[in-house]
């Protein structure tokens, strides 16, 4: 699957903005969410004030989402999971936790987020993409007297010991799709002896995915391992940290949405996912400060958002990368092979 000419273009107009007044009582939603808080408020609260809908809103990282899923399987107490990297979302649907759904929307899609759709037996759709990078402090980097880090490679240079950040691919998706991408970019055993030299040089596993940019930006490390997106944030509002695309090549994420299996407000579950998709919804992301490109061919690309048309990007394989014993094999072949080793 290529991300190809679409990437680069924006749109100039998006759909009007909701009514001023809320609509009437319509009953609950649950929503679990995979982004970032504040993205994540101004989707419930648009939704709410659209339909009247009362949504109570769960922020996690990806892979916790996947898990209190899982967890919660025999009793659901979740109606929809909006973003996160698309991997677990995959993995959900393999497992038969998330319900088939087919939106009206599909028709106004990007190519690769109805790949995502069908990788998932229609149990999951791509709402946002964003390759996956680091961003470097140039205040910290000058100061070791390093050159601008350009390349993976570049991350592994003893100067940096204890001053790189990534999250752990338990809780992350960020963190499983580097896990992922060096498994594809350098095959299993090379990615993995790079895992382990980046190792010695990384300070602490967070748990959120965008964590280390923000950690970067503040000059409390060196380099974050973050989806780039993530480092443009802080980079627009003018802290010292530039973002960056591996010289080497690089994996993307496809965001994805799910119904989850045994909604007890499924009916709500479906409106919020068909709404989701509407190009209005999706311009909700660059005032939040995400600048993801969006699914909808007709919603409005944040010129703040990566080129990944000007990227490197290898053939990420979602199906395979996504599928629950890949995953989980991989999972924990890194919890024995990198985490617990010492540095």
């Amino acid at each position: 699957m290529q991300l190809k000419f679409w990437l680069g273009a924006s749109v100039l107009a998006t759909a009007a903005m909701f009514g001023s007044a809320p609509a009437s009582a319509q009953g609950s939603l649950v929503m679990y969410c995979g982004v970032q808080e504040e993205w994540c408020r101004a989707m419930s609260t648009a939704f709410e004030k659209e339909t009247g809908i009362k949504v109570a809103m769960t922020r996690k990282s990806a892979g916790e989402v996947y898990a209190q899923v899982k967890a919660e399987a025999s009793n659901p107490r979740g109606d929809i999971w909006w973003g996160g990297t698309g991997d677990p979302h995959l993995q959900a649907a393999e497992e038969g936790l998330t319900e088939e759904y087919e939106s009206a929307m599909n028709k106004d899609l990007q190519d690769w987020s109805l790949s995502q759709w069908k990788a998932a037996k229609k149990r999951a759709i791509g709402i946002y993409a964003g390759a996956l990078g680091f961003g470097f402090n140039t205040q910290l980097i000058k100061e070791k007297g390093l050159a601008d880090p350009k390349c993976w490679a570049d991350l592994l240079n003893p100067k940096l010991k204890d001053d790189v950040q990534v999250a752990d691919p338990n809780s992350s998706g960020t963190a499983y799709t580097l896990l992922a991408t060096v498994v594809q970019l350098m095959g299993e055993d090379k990615g993995f002896d790079y895992l382990r030299a980046l190792h010695k040089n990384v300070s602490q596993y967070t748990k959120s995915g965008a964590a280390p940019a923000k950690a970067a930006s503040l000059g409390e490390t060196a380099v974050g391992i973050v989806f780039i997106h993530d480092a443009v944030v802080f980079a627009v509002q003018g802290d010292p940290i530039k973002p960056v695309a591996p010289c080497e090549g690089t994996g993307y994420e496809i965001g994805s949405m799910s119904i989850i299996k045994g909604a007890r407000n499924l009916e709500n579950a479906k409106k919020f996912y068909d709404w989701a998709l509407t190009p209005a919804a999706q311009a909700l992301g660059a005032p939040a400060k995400s600048y993801q490109v969006p699914s909808n061919k007709n919603a409005p690309v944040p010129p703040q958002a990566p080129k990944m048309s000007d990227m490197k990007l290898i053939n990420y394989d979602f199906v395979k990368y996504g599928s629950s014993a890949e995953r989980t094999r991989l999972l924990t072949k890194w919890d024995k092979e990198i985490k617990a080793q010492p540095k």
